[in-house]
């Protein structure tokens, strides 16, 4: 594992820089592993500061330096400009050994920056395809970003290997370029962190603090409450399972964003006032809403290597997700969860019907969750597997 590797002292070490477009892609989607990685290499991020929290994000990974460089995630051609710029000069006078960059915006313009400085390898990671869902001269453009971001990068990682056939099949890269990292996934998981053991509160204790009724069956979601999320189709079958009669409660751990992909206003109505659902809001820790549950719903349109869903496997729950890829490599049908296909009400509300009327299935799904996210997606392996490959460019 990764201890088998030599650290190196600061004046040998090569430069390694990290981009993403904010410092919370950092925080939460490569957690721990620039500080890993400034053991071998000198780690620099690159992000905008979004309010202040760069520095956060600088201290939870070790005290790494950082340079804020504002990435807007949205359209911003003006803007857009003038990052590349910054990220040439920033480039020019830091010299990496390796540009690795992460996010849509991030992976464009940091590719075309390392590109037209000569860094000599150029590695973006690739988490997920808004073009998914998008049609028309939007998917174009989106298509168009993602085949220039891989034109200028030396290697690719879709994080897996359904997403590195989409990619394939879509012409976005070219196959000799591309490669999955271990058993896919960006960071993998720390799986003493997300442990039932790690939470000292029983179940019974944290669904009685919650407002959880005796003999309601818990499904919990954790992530932005926003349409491309299933959100619309999570409400529609909340509805439809309380005029059934059903016990159960579903637990909603996340924020509402307003302006990029809002929810519609029926569906927004059920999180906000069905007697059925308990919105919490964000939360620094997701573990105990995790563990008080009985199973994981992710009802997504689109997802790279969906972190939730391993953590969740890793405190033991069987999940119900769409049959898109990262979800469909985490899941196996029937053995620890369930798999349906996205943006069907019908579907997801029959899984949770089913989910609630079979316990001993449910039992039996979860005895496997735990298991079969230890051995595939450590998040030491992880990170073993991509130090691997960073050294073999050394080479």
């Amino acid at each position: 594992m990764a201890d088998k590797h030599s650290s190196l002292s600061q004046d040998s070490k090569k430069k390694l820089i990290r981009v993403t477009a904010i410092p919370g892609s950092m925080r939460h989607l490569l957690r721990g592993q620039l500080k890993f990685m400034s053991q071998y290499y000198e780690v620099v991020a690159i992000c905008s500061d979004d309010h202040g929290k760069m520095q956060l994000m600088l201290h939870e990974q070790g005290d790494i330096r950082g340079i804020t460089v504002e990435i807007k995630r949205h359209p911003s051609p003006w803007h857009d400009l003038k990052t590349l710029f910054k990220l040439i000069k920033v480039f020019r006078q830091e010299k990496p050994f390796i540009v690795h960059t992460h996010t849509p915006k991030a992976g464009l313009l940091g590719m075309m920056a390392a590109k037209l400085t000569g860094v000599p390898h150029r590695l973006h990671t690739v988490a997920g395809l808004p073009l998914l869902v998008h049609q028309g001269m939007g998917r174009k453009v989106l298509n168009l970003m993602e085949r220039t971001t891989s034109a200028c990068a030396t290697q690719v990682f879709p994080n897996s290997h359904a997403m590195m056939k989409i990619m394939e099949d879509e012409g976005l890269c070219k196959p000799r370029k591309m490669r999955v990292i271990g058993n896919g996934s960006s960071n993998g998981v720390d799986t003493r962190h997300f442990s039932p053991g790690a939470i000292t509160e029983n179940k019974s204790e944290l669904r009685r603090n919650a407002g959880v009724g005796e003999g309601e069956f818990v499904f919990v979601f954790i992530g932005r409450i926003v349409k491309d999320k299933g959100m619309n189709e999570l409400a529609r079958s909340v509805a439809l399972l309380a005029e059934k009669g059903l016990r159960f409660k579903v637990i909603l751990v996340g924020g509402y964003e307003s302006r990029l992909d809002p929810l519609d206003e029926d569906a927004k109505k059920v999180f906000e006032e069905h007697s059925f659902v308990k919105y919490v809001g964000k939360q620094v820790d997701v573990r105990p809403f995790l563990k008080m549950a009985d199973a994981f719903v992710f009802p997504s349109y689109r997802e790279g290597f969906p972190n939730v869903v391993m953590e969740a496997g890793a405190m033991g729950l069987p999940a119900i997700v769409t049959d898109i890829n990262g979800c469909n490599e985490i899941i196996v049908d029937g053995k620890n969860g369930r798999i349906i296909p996205p943006k069907d009400t019908e579907a997801l509300t029959d899984m949770m019907k089913w989910f609630i009327e079979q316990p001993k299935e449910v039992e039996r799904m979860a005895a496997n969750a735990r298991e079969m996210v230890v051995t595939r997606y450590e998040r030491a392996f992880i990170w073993d597997e991509l130090l691997k490959t960073y050294q073999a460019l050394e080479k």
